[in-house]
């Protein structure tokens, strides 16, 4: 069911098909955004909403410069622990963007462009 507003639609939202995620991460590929492919990747798999995402910091994915295959984390919302895997793409693009940005591991994984 969707609902309007005066000005904007509101409701449930259309899932990304197949078709166009390929297209966005080819088009982030190509741009070298590496933080948005490695958000976008981590979304697909984890499911996370983005105030979950955005909390995220480096020691929950990865430690010693690797990156965990699977992942708990309590969700913000709902207070529910959730766990879920990280893909071998997601792995390499998440590794990428930390060895870049050379974050450390108490810094949050995708850090404010604030």
């Amino acid at each position: 069911m969707v609902i309007f507003n005066k000005t904007k639609r509101s409701g449930v939202k259309k899932p990304f098909r197949l078709e166009e995620i390929w297209r966005i991460r080819t088009r982030l590929e190509i741009e070298n955004s590496l933080m948005q492919l490695a958000v976008l990747n981590l979304a697909i798999d984890s499911k996370l909403r983005a105030s979950d995402l955005l909390s995220l910091r480096v020691c929950d994915v990865s430690s010693q410069d690797k990156i965990f295959s699977r992942v708990k984390h309590i969700q913000r919302k709902t207070d529910i622990e959730v766990q879920f895997e990280i893909t071998t793409r997601t792995q390499q693009s998440l590794m990428k963007w930390i060895l870049i940005s050379s974050l450390n591991a108490s810094d949050y994984l995708f850090p404010s462009q604030r």
